[in-house]
């Protein structure tokens, strides 16, 4: 588990890099880009857009039935959900709009409520909640604007602004509208994706992975909307933003249960091998803030005309970099404590709550 934890985490910085720049379009390309920019968003569309975020919320779920099991009790999980709801207010308005954690307490608050469910009601609820989800979403992305941006245009210099204080607010009204639409979608995209994390540990998949059977079609699933996802690319319309929003999510989740499968196998057979991971996993909460900073700092502060140059390539290089210094930090760090220094406070806080 602590293995997975450690893939998602590290596998966001390919992810929200381009959210940096500015947040509300995400990646800009040129009118003419280099053929790096195709190649990195086949690679994106196939194996990570949505796949690191939706395979934490399949572990967030597995989490929530894990501590429920251990303390026959949900007041120590609502305890740690407040606070993560908490920690998610403070790191989506004084931080970052893309905040996760608030969205992962409201919605674990919500799931909370099955987890005596019987897996075929997991199952069933999980995927219709993905699917109200692609439907609100679909309804708000019909109606998104379809004029394109480009990256040497006046357009775009007119959009960006590289004073920090000019991110500041409009950070503030991005994080707003974020919590607004959170009933609307996230929520219940979240919360479906945890009740199938719920269901899939009770299947035994994030010990045994999946059968033969079940891995071939999983496979095939992801295929064929990660192929048709990366089709509908090329049409811009509201519409298809409708459509594609709705294969992405299926084709993360299915991409999200082979990676479960393959670490789980990987680790099974060599359990020595992932131990720096593992440790990543267990500094996960930490990693995942020190990463806001880090890029807010790089992106917002220090080298601020990047936005301007950057292609593809340039956020992933990047983006490894990160995730080198947040493993040499890793390293470093797990030879004094065994615990990060959120995940302690967090665990302080919480038990506070409790006893209070």
């Amino acid at each position: 588990m602590d293995f997975i934890r450690g893939i998602a985490v590290l596998g966001l910085a390919y992810m929200n890099g381009y959210a940096f720049g500015l947040f509300e379009l995400g990646y800009i390309g040129l009118n003419n880009p280099p053929i790096s920019d195709l190649v990195i968003h086949t690679i994106s569309t196939l194996f990570v857009d949505g796949r690191f975020r939706t395979l934490f919320s399949l572990l967030f779920g597995a989490g929530l039935h894990i501590q429920w099991q251990q303390h026959k009790s949900t007041v120590q999980l609502k305890s740690r959900l407040y606070w993560l709801m908490l920690f998610g207010l403070a790191h989506g308005f004084l931080l970052w709009a893309g905040d996760i954690l608030f969205v992962y307490g409201l919605s674990g608050w919500f799931v909370i409520k099955y987890l005596k469910s019987d897996n075929e009601l997991l199952l069933k609820h999980g995927v219709a909640f993905i699917l109200l989800c692609g439907v609100t979403t679909g309804l708000v992305m019909y109606s998104s604007p379809t004029d394109i941006i480009y990256r040497d245009s006046q357009g775009f210099t007119s959009l960006y602004s590289p004073h920090y204080i000019d991110y500041f607010i409009s950070n503030l009204g991005m994080n707003a509208l974020m919590i607004f639409i959170v009933p609307i979608m996230t929520l219940w995209m979240c919360a479906g994706i945890m009740l199938i994390g719920i269901y899939l540990y009770k299947q035994g998949v994030f010990s045994e992975g999946l059968n033969t059977q079940q891995l071939i079609t999983v496979i095939i699933a992801t295929t064929a909307f990660s192929a048709l996802r990366l089709y509908t690319s090329q049409y811009n319309s509201g519409f298809m933003y409708a459509i594609q929003e709705l294969l992405n999510m299926f084709a993360a989740l299915g991409m999200a249960t082979v990676y479960i499968h393959l670490i789980v196998k990987f680790c099974n057979n060599s359990p020595q091998l992932g131990t720096l991971i593992q440790q990543a996993g267990r500094l996960a909460f930490t990693l995942y803030i020190s990463q806001t900073l880090i890029q807010l700092l790089l992106y917002k502060v220090l080298f601020t005309h990047w936005v301007l140059s950057f292609n593809r390539i340039d956020y992933w290089l990047v983006a490894t970099a990160l995730v080198v210094l947040q493993l040499i930090f890793t390293i470093i760090y797990s030879r004094y404590f065994d615990q990060g220094p959120l995940e302690y406070l967090w665990r302080k806080l919480t038990q506070a709550k409790i006893n209070a």
